[in-house]
């Protein structure tokens, strides 16, 4: 047993040397992590969970350490330092890489083991999450604490939905169900509810266990199918229950040794489709026992008493089992070393004795009596030929017998009178059906021996000729391709391989050893002589096929021949692709169900009989192409008819012809190490293997040459592109250089240019600042002689206002009266204006049309004359009055109210409206509107005669003031 110290190591090798566990133990490696400090401690291991693939796991120590092993790799790296206790963890997830952690402050928190980030952080209980259940579709999670449990979607990290139970009524577990969308939620009352995750509507609940045998579950296990749950606590009994039925179906009472079990998990197998018959249970010895479900016997037991175990998990595909021990170590268990014993072939019933050297024994010398099976002891001959015959005839049966005895306690008669009454084995119980058939003897060492040599040179580039688009799959491939090339040199060379592993390979994706052993074992046995004619197809074995075909059906032999049909065109397609190409899987599934259940000639047979089924549209093919389509796409054929077809050959054709006089029986692999496969011929694989690698030599010379020449056509090229980049550059430059002499001598242009608006603006600046002051000046010059007027006016009227005091009170009351009579006036005229309006409205509707028309036209020409007079009047009033204005200025000491009486009387007597009072002529409306003309004159003109005489009362105050100012100066 290996042991690790992680010590303060972030990262290293798991193992140093490459494990191999006893079968006494089976522990592949005991990881220890003390610290290195100058108190040295041992860190103790919490928890542990497996991923999907089972090749790694996780592991919490009680300080937040969290460790990822990679079994497959043998490499441990430190992911994560929490600082705190880890109560569950969860590595199943759809992301690959991430994680679930339950830490001792009731969070969960997801991080990366890739990138080492924490990618959420969820909070909701609020006490310790002991369990984490994760969907097998790694969407959801179930999170379980004493009082609560919670869902959450784990592409939101949003809880979804929360279990709420009553304080009384503590919850044990909560979990989903394998494989389906159920959950199972376990109480501390027995009680047992099934839920549907989307709706979280309750599908059923389980009856309470009988009282006889009533106790307080406390650990749960479910199959991967999800039909069985193994339910135990404080007590040594099991109870199995079968979910489909809804009910107890099976009790398992333990050794008394056992007086409460602390943990069950079923051990997963590759063969078993999830109905798990295997169940590890752990009790307070710290024992771990596996058993048979079925057969209720103890399988083998891992953990002591001096070296107890704490808690365990068992990886998905059920290779290794982690176990935490009581001091805080981590041991990895193999599977495989455990079961080593369980699984060994029964030994031979019947022993075989040799002859003496020199001495030849005769059928009376010695006498046997085969009784049960069993080899007894010689007994005096009585009758030589009775005795021989019955000898005989026991050691035939015995013989036939051991024949058709499989491992897992399978019968091949059996098998084949299920498999012609069906016509194909149970999709469940296939895979463990065809492992029983070719009693694979599963070499794990061995198998890793030959994976650990790495991909073959010959596979290193396989995507390029078949382009798979899973990645997985062509792995897959690639690795078993490489792993049969390692065995055999011959499988190097093969260039049908690839095509002969595919389907196999497709349907064991996920077990690459069952993979391997499985075409291993279809090569040595079913693939008999293949190579002996190597590097061409088998021709002995095609000449079979054909003696085959020209007995059953000679008309199609002959058809084939007649178009130059070969073999190798009919029957070598689908033996190199073994019928995958022209089969559906469900097909090609049906038919290996018989291929490997009979003689390895039941292949050969089957090409014939495919042929012979298919011989309507066979015949009807004439060209080359439409039969190398035929034999390598899918027809229309039932494959149930050819299998029939088969057996009827295998049971027709003669014995002389018949492939199974020339192919062995089923030869089954070695145990422990795989056979020696040399049935080629050595020479030429010889010869080409040294051509291959002189071919291989000359290539790399060749490359190497070529590599020199490409680096030098490189350099000449970069060479080339440097002098072209150089040379553009200098043009480059050239034109930039071009481009901006033509941009200065334009912009020296353009300055030129401005310089001389420039100097045209200063030029037409100075006239105007010229200008300007003598503008200025005249303005000043005016401005003093305005200023000195001003100043004269305002002595001026300062006099004046003196002299005008006294009459104030004598103007203000001409004023008034005068504003009276105007008022008067306007009053009667509006009255007689109204008068004439209503006047005009009751006329105007007696009136005729053509007189309206005579009437506007009459009226026009009167307000046209009208309105030339009155302009004319008031022109010549308006001059007399400027004019009397301007004598009275230039004479200001004449007395001025006889003039002023005049005035007033030659304006009175000017004739404003003489020739407009004549109503009798017009039509009232135009009457109307004349007489609105009319007032509205006379208003114009009297504010005109009212400015005049305003100005005329002006002057006449300022020529006053003149006249007295000499009399002020002179006193």
């Amino acid at each position: 047993m290996q042991s690790t110290d992680l010590g303060n190591k972030e990262s290293g090798k798991i193992w140093h040397r490459k494990p191999s566990p006893a079968t006494r133990d089976g522990i592949i490696v005991n990881i220890i992590h003390n610290t290195s400090d100058y108190h040295p401690k041992v860190l103790r291991f919490l928890n542990v969970a497996f991923d999907g693939t089972g090749d790694c796991l996780i592991a919490g120590d009680h300080q937040g350490n969290i460790y990822v092993f990679d079994l497959y790799g043998n490499r441990f790296n430190l992911v994560q330092r929490t600082a705190q206790a880890c109560t569950a963890l969860a590595f199943n997830l759809r992301r690959k890489s991430e994680f679930l952690v339950a830490l001792a402050d009731y969070s969960i928190k997801c991080f990366d083991t890739v990138t080492k980030e924490l990618v959420s952080w969820m909070r909701g209980h609020e006490s310790s999450v002991f369990s984490i259940s994760v969907h097998a579709s790694g969407k959801y999670a179930i999170t379980t604490s004493s009082d609560t449990a919670q869902l959450w979607d784990l592409d939101t990290f949003q809880r979804k939905r929360k279990l709420n139970i009553r304080q009384s009524v503590g919850i044990q577990k909560v979990f989903f169900l394998p494989l389906s969308n159920t959950i199972l939620s376990c109480f501390k009352d027995n009680s047992i509810f099934a839920w549907e995750c989307d709706t979280l509507f309750c599908k059923y609940q389980l009856p309470a266990p009988p009282e006889s045998s009533s106790i307080l579950y406390k650990v749960f296990a479910v199959t991967r199918d999800g039909r069985i749950l193994a339910a135990g606590g404080k007590s040594n009994h099991l109870h199995l229950w079968c979910l489909e039925a809804r009910q107890l179906f099976r009790i398992i009472q333990m050794p008394t040794k056992v007086r409460a079990i602390r943990h069950l998990e079923f051990l997963p197998d590759s063969f078993d489709a999830g109905s798990n018959q295997v169940l590890g249970v752990l009790s307070q010895d710290g024992i771990m026992r596996f058993i048979n479900i079925q057969t209720c016997k103890l399988l083998f037991e891992i953990g002591s008493l001096d070296e107890g175990i704490s808690s365990s998990v068992i990886s998905p595909h059920g290779r290794y089992i982690a176990c935490i021990m009581e001091n805080g170590s981590l041991n990895i268990y193999s599977v495989q070393a455990l079961t080593q014993e369980i699984n060994k072939p029964p030994l031979p019933l019947v022993k075989v004795i040799e002859d003496l050297p020199k001495k030849k024994l005769s059928s009376s010398d010695l006498k046997m009596k085969v009784t049960s099976g069993r080899v007894q002891q010689p007994a005096k001959p009585r009758g030589s030929k009775i005795q021989t015959r019955i000898l005989k005839q026991d050691l035939t049966g015995d013989f036939e017998s051991k024949k058709n005895e499989l491992p897992d306690g399978l019968n091949k008669k059996r098998l084949q009178i299920l498999l012609k009454g069906y016509g194909e084995y149970p999709t469940k119980y296939r895979m463990f059906i065809w492992r029983s058939l070719l009693q694979l003897p599963e070499n794990h060492t061995a198998f890793s021996s030959l994976i650990d040599k790495g991909t073959h040179v010959t596979f290193l580039n396989l995507q390029k000729k078949y382009p798979i688009k899973s990645r997985k799959l062509l792995r897959v491939l690639q690795r078993t391709l490489s792993a049969l090339a390692h065995w055999s040199v011959i499988f190097s060379d093969t260039p049908y391989l690839p095509l002969l592993a595919f389907p196999f390979v497709k349907l064991f994706q996920n077990n690459q050893l069952i993979c391997f052993e499985v075409i291993a074992t279809l090569i040595i046995n079913w693939c008999q002589h293949w190579f002996e004619y190597f590097p061409n197809p088998p021709i002995n074995i095609l000449s079979m096929i054909e003696n085959v075909l020209a007995f059953h059906d000679k008309e199609l032999l002959q058809h084939f021949i007649d178009h130059d049909i070969t073999s190798q065109l009919y029957a070598w397609p689908l033996l190199e692709t073994v019928f995958s190409e022209v089969l559906t899987r469900e097909e090609w599934l049906k038919l290996f169900d018989n291929i490997f259940s009979n003689h390895p000639s039941f292949l050969l047979m089957t090409v014939v009989a495919y042929n012979i089924c298919s011989r309507v549209p066979l015949l009807n093919c004439n060209l080359k192409d439409d039969f190398e389509f035929f034999f390598h796409h899918r027809n229309n054929l039932d494959i149930n008819v050819v299998i029939r077809q088969v057996y009827h050959l295998m049971e027709t054709t003669p014995t002389d012809i018949h492939p199974d006089s020339m192919l062995n029986v089923f030869v089954a692999l070695t145990k422990g190490q795989y056979p020696v496969f040399n049935q080629y011929p050595k020479f030429i694989v010889d010869y080409q293997t040294q051509e291959r690698e002189r071919i291989r030599n000359d290539e790399l010379d060749y490359l190497r040459e070529r590599q020199t020449v490409e680096d030098m056509q490189a350099e000449v090229d970069q060479q080339r592109v440097e002098d072209e980049a150089w040379y553009q550059k200098q043009e480059l430059l050239r034109k930039a250089e071009e481009t901006r002499r033509e941009m200065l001598l334009q912009e020296e242009e353009k300055i030129i240019q401005q310089r001389q608006r420039l100097a045209a603006v200063k030029r037409e600046l100075q006239v105007k600042e010229m200008h300007l002051q003598d503008a200025a000046r005249r303005r000043f010059l005016k401005l003093q002689q305005d200023q000195q007027e001003m100043e004269l006016r305002r002595l001026d009227d300062e006099i004046g206002r003196k002299n005008l005091t006294g009459n104030q009170a004598a103007v203000a009351k001409e004023m008034r009266a005068d504003a009276d009579a105007y008022r008067r006036k306007v009053d009667l005229e509006e009255h007689m204006f109204h008068k004439l309006i209503e006047a005009g409205e009751t006329q105007s509707q007696k009136t005729q049309k053509w007189k309206e028309a005579e009437g506007k036209e009459f009226c026009l020409r009167s307000a046209k004359k009208a309105s030339a007079l009155s302009d004319a009047s008031r022109k010549w009033f308006l001059k007399q009055e400027i004019n009397a204005a301007v004598e009275h200025a230039e004479n200001p000491c004449h007395k001025e109210e006889p003039r002023f009486q005049n005035e007033q009387e030659d304006a009175s007597c000017l004739p404003r409206t003489s020739h407009l009072n004549d109503s009798s002529e017009m039509h009232p409306s135009t009457q109307i509107s004349l007489n609105r003309r009319a007032v509205e004159w006379d208003t114009t003109e009297q504010n005109l005669i009212q400015k005049v005489r305003n100005l005329r009362q002006r002057l006449t105050a300022q020529a006053r003031h003149r006249c007295q100012t000499p009399h002020l100066l002179a006193a």
